[in-house]
């Protein structure tokens, strides 16, 4: 039985992804080598995808601003070079959510207390984070940490609740988590994205508690349909701290 003794304390939390769960970051990627391409031609653009690849090999994590640092050599006398900067910070991230991506959101916020977590750097992934509009729509509730599965004490000391629910697009991540939290975390994976197709047919254990189609398709969901069978919430809280 699940229950809240502390009214203080939300007994249930839902976080959300960002990208590719909330926001079609593919879109974004192919937006990017377009533009590359655009500037500075087709090897240019090989040439950025390729220094990318190598530095997600060596941080863990997208790191789009590093990259253009490490493109730009060779180039230093370029004036597209700050074109190209430019057009990365300014980047219309609010075009690229997925249909009813902030209906789903608010939607979760009626349930309970709602916040991002994602994965990514401490620079590009919180401008694309307010460019997209969702910092506004969390109240600023956002996590972004090198690796989010690592941080799951850190996630609960911060926005501790009985129960958790977290929508991503990456099942094999759901499962890391899911081997953590146990039955405190309920896992939604959202079949999006090239991360999802690349998974397809394979074996993840634990298996996502719920899958879904496209983050819209949450709207529909009342708050016993995210809890474990036999759970019981007692006087949920609908606050987090402040952002």
């Amino acid at each position: 039985m699940l229950t809240d003794t502390d009214n203080a304390t939300p007994a249930v939390v839902f976080l959300c992804d960002v990208d590719n769960t909330l926001l079609d970051n593919d879109r974004f990627r192919d937006d990017l080598g377009d533009e590359l391409e655009r500037l500075f031609g087709a090897a240019a653009r090989e040439r950025y995808w390729k220094i990318y690849d190598q530095r997600r090999q060596e941080l863990g994590y997208a790191d789009y601003l590093g990259t253009l640092e490490c493109f730009r050599a060779g180039l230093d006398n370029d004036p597209q070079l700050l074109d190209m900067s430019g057009w990365l910070l300014d980047y219309p991230f609010a075009e690229r959510l997925y249909p009813q991506a902030l209906e789903t959101v608010a939607h979760l916020q009626s349930l309970g207390p709602t916040a991002l977590l994602s994965d990514g750097d401490i620079v590009f992934q919180p401008r694309k984070i307010h460019r997209a509009g969702l910092w506004q729509a969390l109240g600023g509730h956002v996590m972004v940490y090198l690796h989010k599965d690592r941080m799951l004490v850190a996630m609960q000391q911060r926005y501790p609740a009985a129960h958790y629910v977290m929508v991503d697009d990456k099942p094999h991540l759901l499962a890391r988590m899911k081997q953590h939290m146990g039955s405190r975390l309920t896992t939604v994976f959202v079949r999006q994205g090239h991360y999802a197709e690349n998974a397809a047919g394979d074996t993840v254990d634990p298996a996502p508690d719920i899958t879904i189609a496209c983050i819209g398709d949450l709207r529909g969901r009342k708050l016993g349909s995210f809890l474990p069978t036999g759970a019981v919430i007692n006087l949920p809280s609908t606050s987090l701290p402040s952002g």
